[in-house]
């Protein structure tokens, strides 16, 4: 049975990309389609500043026809913002509208965004419900086990939003308190999984890091689809892994350098197109050295691709590095 949104058709076993602030952008977003994401997010938009137009925000609401189907995630503390919120970014036409109930960081959280509505599942259920009234499109959630080891409140947060018209949730098994520390705990997704009252979609997200382990989880915890957050980034063929170990329960080889070397390169040509020479060059650098993880001695290669200022420049060290590594494959 393929795993539904709404309308949308995501297969038997969907792999999602989570939302990543500072990461999940479109050129990182077009690698990892390419590398076999079958639904993708925005990084988490402010719901105030998209009504206040802010560049930053509306910018994030860039979306492309390749990385169909694509949601956009918002997220807020005052329920008339994120009503208004989901109405703007209904009008770029995503496939669905995510509403983030999971950010644990401080600047959301400790401004009753993001994970902190899990202290209030009552306004949590009012402000869903009003994002699902002002869009045309499926609603989804996505959220934490609760505030903290005392108030792991997941199971009756499913049931109430579902009442109120959500099409698939997404839950990181660990509570806010835990931030991304300590080890997930996924036996309260399979508890949700297994309530009968719900019919939507559950994906499991949170320590996915190989195909072994998504392969074990996908049966141990009985989700309809695993997220990808951490684990994708710098190594996006992780979902093409997962996949072949689905299709064949044998473990791929993973990229050879010349492999990384192309698709780094294929990074930082959409984030030029996306962002202009200047800022794309500059927010590739973070990427680096997550792409070239493992290579020996790498060190004075990362230092000189973090200070060059042109493509042709960074084009001729990537050269170089591919030459310098041929066909090593890296663990």
């Amino acid at each position: 049975m393929p795993v539904k949104i709404g309308n949308i058709d995501l297969g038997e076993f969907p792999l999602l990309l989570a939302p990543m602030e500072d990461v999940s952008d479109p050129p990182f977003r077009y690698v990892c389609k390419q590398n076999g994401a079958d639904l993708m997010y925005t990084e988490f938009i402010s719901s105030e500043g998209l009504i206040r137009d802010a560049a930053k925000s509306r910018q994030k609401l860039d979306i492309f026809e390749y990385e169909r189907p694509i949601g956009i995630q918002i997220f807020g503390s005052n329920i008339d913002s994120m009503r208004e919120a989901a109405e703007i970014a209904s009008q770029v036409n995503p496939d669905l509208i995510d509403i983030n109930y999971g950010c644990p960081v401080k600047n959301v959280a400790c401004k009753g965004a993001g994970a902190s509505l899990l202290q209030d599942i009552d306004k949590m259920v009012k402000m869903t419900r009003a994002v699902v009234e002002a869009t045309h499109l499926p609603v989804t959630v996505k959220t934490r086990l609760g505030w903290d080891d005392n108030t792991k409140n997941v199971y009756q947060v499913a049931e109430r939003l579902q009442d109120v018209g959500i099409k698939a949730l997404t839950i990181h098994g660990r509570t806010r308190a835990q931030m991304y520390k300590g080890q997930a705990d996924w036996s309260l997704i399979r508890d949700i999984k297994r309530n009968p009252y719900v019919n939507i979609p559950i994906f499991g997200n949170g320590d996915v890091d190989s195909a072994e382990k998504a392969a074990n989880w996908r049966l141990e915890y009985e989700v309809d689809g695993i997220m990808i957050g951490r684990a994708a980034i710098g190594y996006p063929w992780i979902f093409r892994e997962v996949k072949h170990f689905f299709a064949t329960g044998e473990k791929l080889q993973g990229p050879t350098l010349s492999e990384r070397v192309e698709v780094c390169r294929t990074h930082l040509e959409k984030s030029i197109a996306w962002k202009g020479d200047k800022t794309g060059i500059f927010e590739m650098r973070r990427h680096y050295a997550n792409y070239f993880k493992g290579v020996p001695n790498f060190k004075e290669y990362r230092m000189k691709l973090v200070s060059l200022e042109n493509i042709a420049d960074i084009s001729e060290v990537l050269d170089e590095i591919n030459d310098k590594y041929a066909e090593a494959v890296l663990s």
